[in-house]
């Protein structure tokens, strides 16, 4: 029973999945996991074998060794209409409305035409269904493609670069669509080089770096690691009374304000508190949490060295 409640909750399972073009090994032995739920972020420059991997997921490339299975199972047709997908610029007819793309698009998968009225209320078309394909900003035509994506009703929604190329607007609109979709139920993996976004979007995240998995966990972990507080105050022997605070690991100061990186379970309510206790209020104490960025900057550092 434990078995099958498994096999139903890991949605995507990979196992030393390998692609070589010629010499240059673009995916390298790669193996995770992507359970029911998450909102999977495959994060890296570019060159670290992000699209190389979803098109193996997608069978557009074909494996040079490895395997995957998706739902417990092998690859197969059928499996893959549980699948939607938004790989590089998906192709519309520039001279046909939205409406009359995503019908063709329903033919073609098969999909039933009532479900277009549904996927276009979800990207926030509705309005402009009627509007020829090639008046839509690239925003629109990106909320499109994922409309397409979307009309078969898939358990997993896969988006490869989807915020590339957007200006701020667009950006945000597509990271409230990623949430929305999200939030109905869907699996949802996705590549990015974008990293603030992934964070703001993503429950679970991968790091690439040329074809190899170097970080893999839960985007929480981002915030779990150590505080660092901002400690300024209008005070005489700050510096002494800080060093004297036993939550301190380390204390430095940059343009006037110091710099205090606690140890673990300590946090900035604990330093304010002894400030206080010692006759000190601080007038600017600010705690910083360590972005997602800032990690994946680290995590390359230490494979770096």
């Amino acid at each position: 029973m434990e078995v099958n409640k498994k096999l139903v909750e890991t949605v995507l399972t990979i196992t030393n999945l390998t692609k070589k073009f010629g010499r240059l090994t673009a995916v390298n032995n790669l193996s995770l996991e992507v359970k029911r739920g998450q909102v999977f972020g495959m994060l890296g420059p570019n060159g670290s074998g992000k699209t190389t991997t979803l098109g193996m997921l997608m069978s557009v490339i074909n494996p040079t060794s490895g395997t995957y299975s998706w739902f417990g199972e092998p690859p197969t047709n059928q499996i893959r209409k549980k699948i939607g997908a938004v790989l590089e610029h998906p192709i519309f007819y520039p001279y046909l409305s939205g409406q009359k793309n995503l019908e063709l698009n329903a033919m073609i998968k098969e999909c039933p035409p009532e479900n277009i009225p549904n996927v276009l209320a979800l990207v926030e078309l509705t309005d402009r269904k009627d509007d020829k394909y090639k008046t839509y900003s690239l925003g629109m035509k990106q909320r499109l493609a994922i409309a397409s994506a979307l009309l078969n009703n898939p358990t997993v929604l896969i988006l490869d670069e989807p915020t590339n190329g957007l200006d701020p607007m667009g950006i945000a609109e597509i990271r409230e669509l990623i949430k929305k979709i999200a939030a109905n139920g869907k699996t949802i993996i996705l590549a990015s080089h974008l990293l603030d976004e992934v964070q703001k979007v993503c429950s679970h995240f991968a790091i690439l770096r040329k074809g190899n998995l170097i970080h893999c966990g839960p985007v929480e972990e981002v915030n779990s690691g150590s505080e660092t507080i901002e400690v300024r105050a209008d005070a005489e022997g700050l510096k002494e009374l800080l060093q004297n605070f036993g939550g301190a690991s380390s204390i430095a100061r940059e343009n006037g304000v110091f710099q205090v990186t606690l140890r673990e379970n300590f946090h900035g309510r604990d330093l304010n508190r002894f400030l206080f206790e010692n006759g000190v209020v601080a007038d600017h104490l600010v705690t910083k949490k360590k972005s997602l960025e800032k990690m994946f900057l680290e995590i390359l550092a230490e494979t770096n060295s």
